[in-house]
């Protein structure tokens, strides 16, 4: 069944055409990834498919009764609302049913009302569903439902609208950046749940785990053209370089035929015949076809860097706290050359903090910093560059340096640099302010390079890069010889720069991880189906030695009702433990807190004590 077709579509901006008479379409249970370079007119087909925005011709058709909703990159909330009244503010009938009940809940001394949301609860199924939204919530770290959206972070809005949208369950779901402002725990959470739930999807991401193991379908454009690859990110790689082979192979012959007519054309007078009048309109056709050729950006740089001494960086004893936080702990590293370090763990935990300690911008509160005297850092954070009204691109970069050496006595101007990370000629003599949010990160990438550092500090430098761009940069860096310590929630980029990991555990716990992303995960997975195979294996004991029976009508419906109970009691201990766990409870509330957890524990301890009862009943 087709969603959604798109038309025939074209869009210029003055006399750049971004895009031209292009058509695909969206049908059920597909999930697409929509590819494309910065600046190429990713954001702006996003932006008419979801009517924000009219084609210069060609047209979108949506399905009538199809629902869609649409996860943007600068949330759409109303401030005085709470997180629940924004999730309840849905016309999904299933939410209204689970919002009357839980008002009911707030009143039970009303049996009616009671009852009467109970009996609408089972009628609707909503039971299930109201758990899944609970969930949602948890692992989007929303749990604080009386909180206004006019209090919250940039970061908390857009778990908030990904939230919104998720528990809406719309027929066709469209996300711009979905995994930006998600801590890696998040994204392979919503990467778990986007594989295994039957929707409907069309997103630009640059996770690349996510197109691999989430999409079924690859729509790229590329130099204003679209070509579509039914399979996942492995496929797409594969196929499209074959694309290019192919195309190379073609521009190769017309190459050849190019120098044979060149010849005949300068042979020919002025007065031509009509035939030859047509082999001269043949030729430009030729020659526009031997110009076409690809230009890749490699970037194969052996970088003459800067000595390094035997000093590096070294970390002594290191202590930081904020309130009752604790983000370092007597923690000590000494840096070693050629050292390829990421750093992962939840948001909160301290990673910025860390590297700001590291690069002098904020002071620890014990310990040391002592960086070698040969040791010229270069600092890429997530703040990026403030330009001057009306500069260029290339003075930018020129502000901080004019070009990188290179062994051998070469260099690589700055030109030659930003060409490299995709800044054709033209684009260098561009006003800084012409440039979209993923390309303004490109250029603030090049000014740290091209100061040529021989530490490189990088805090999510992956964020709002496409992935033409994420390639370039991998390949910067593979070839980079100096030390490089890296934040990023980027699986697929980490894997394939970085030897080993500082995980950021939480109050002030940093465990050295001797390998990269995958590994970790690995590691950690292998702990996680332990503890399952024993949980199973006390499950089965316990049916094994318990009686069975049938339930009455009154039996069946308290066993429904337990089972929703002890969900919401777990749901309240995870978010209790996880408090604990963050270092989110002061000391004054320490003793309340573990009382609160204590007596959540005991009803969810005698809830299933009685659903064992009900339950060796019904499987009877």
């Amino acid at each position: 069944m087709n969603y959604l077709s798109v038309e025939n579509i074209s869009k210029s901006f003055g006399d750049r055409t971004l895009f031209d008479n292009i058509s695909f379409g969206i049908n059920k249970d597909q999930k697409i990834a929509f590819i494309a370079k910065n600046g190429s007119g990713k954001t702006t087909i996003m932006n008419i498919i979801n009517g924000f925005d009219t084609p210069d011709t060609g047209k979108v058709v949506i399905r009538k009764e199809i629902k869609m909703a649409f996860l943007s990159q600068v949330p759409n909330l109303q401030d005085e609302l709470t997180v629940e009244e924004s999730i309840f503010a849905s016309d999904n009938e299933v939410l209204k049913v689970i919002e009357a009940y839980e008002k009911a809940l707030e009143n039970p001394e009303d049996e009616e009302a009671y009852q009467l949301a109970f009996d609408r609860m089972d009628q609707h199924e909503a039971w299930d569903f109201e758990n899944q939204f609970k969930q949602i919530l948890f692992k989007l770290k929303l749990e604080d439902l009386k909180m206004k959206v006019k209090n919250m972070s940039g970061g908390q809005k857009k778990r908030l609208s990904l939230a919104i949208i998720l528990i809406s369950r719309p027929d066709l779901l469209i996300l711009d950046e979905p995994t930006n402002h998600l801590d890696l725990e998040m994204i392979e959470w919503l990467e778990s749940y986007f594989a295994k739930e039957n929707i409907t999807l069309f997103m630009v991401t640059h996770d690349r785990f996510f197109l691999e193991r989430v999409c079924n379908e690859i729509i790229e454009l590329d130099n204003g053209k679209l070509y579509q690859y039914k399979g996942n990110y492995s496929y797409y790689l594969e196929k499209k370089e074959m694309r290019i082979a192919s195309e190379n192979a073609s521009v190769d012959k017309a190459q050849n035929l190019f120098v044979k007519e060149l010849a005949w054309m300068r042979r020919q007078p002025k007065a031509r015949t009509t035939k030859s009048k047509s082999r001269q309109d043949d030729f430009y056709v030729i020659k526009e076809k031997a110009e076409s050729r690809r230009r890749e950006n490699q970037v194969e740089l052996e970088i003459n860097m800067e000595r390094m001494g035997s000093k590096i960086i070294e970390l002594h004893k290191l202590y930081k706290k904020f309130n009752d936080k604790v983000i370092l702990e007597n923690f000590s590293f000494d840096f070693q050359r050629g050292e390829r370090i990421g750093i992962i763990g939840k948001n909160g935990t301290g990673k910025s903090t860390f590297l700001n300690i590291l690069t002098g911008v904020t002071p620890p509160d014990a310990g040391k910093v002592v960086v070698g005297d040969t040791i010229k850092i270069g600092y890429y954070t997530q703040s990026g560059i403030n330009p001057k009204p009306q500069q260029k691109v290339i003075d930018i970069v020129k502000e901080y340096g004019e070009f990188i050496p290179l062994t051998k006595g070469k260099i690589i101007s700055a030109s030659q640099l930003l060409e490299r990370f995709l800044f054709d000629n033209k684009k260098q003599y561009d006003f800084v302010e012409k440039l979209s949010g993923g390309e303004l990160k490109r250029l603030y990438l090049c000014t740290v390079l091209i100061q040529n550092p021989n530490f490189l500090i990088l805090d999510e430098p992956t964020n709002d890069l496409d992935i033409v761009t994420l390639n370039v940069l991998e390949s910067f860096l593979l070839d980079y010889p100096g030390c490089l310590l890296v934040v990023s929630h980027d699986r697929y980029f980490m894997d394939k720069i970085v030897d080993h990991l500082f995980v950021f555990r939480g109050q002030g716990e940093i465990e050295d991880f001797p390998g990269n992303y995958s590994d970790f995960r690995a590691y950690e997975d292998s702990a996680d189906v332990q503890q399952k195979e024993d949980n199973k294996t006390e499950k089965k004991a316990w049916k094994q030695n318990n009686p069975t029976g049938n339930l009455t009508f009154n039996e069946e419906k308290e066993f429904k009702k337990i089972e929703k109970e002890i969900k919401d009691l777990e749901f309240d201990k995870a978010k209790i433990e996880q408090l604990f766990s963050d270092g989110k409870v002061s000391d004054s509330d320490i003793e309340s807190k573990a009382l609160e957890l204590q007596t959540v524990i005991k009803k969810i301890e005698s809830k299933e004590e009685r659903w064992f009862e009900l339950s060796a009943k019904f499987e009877g």
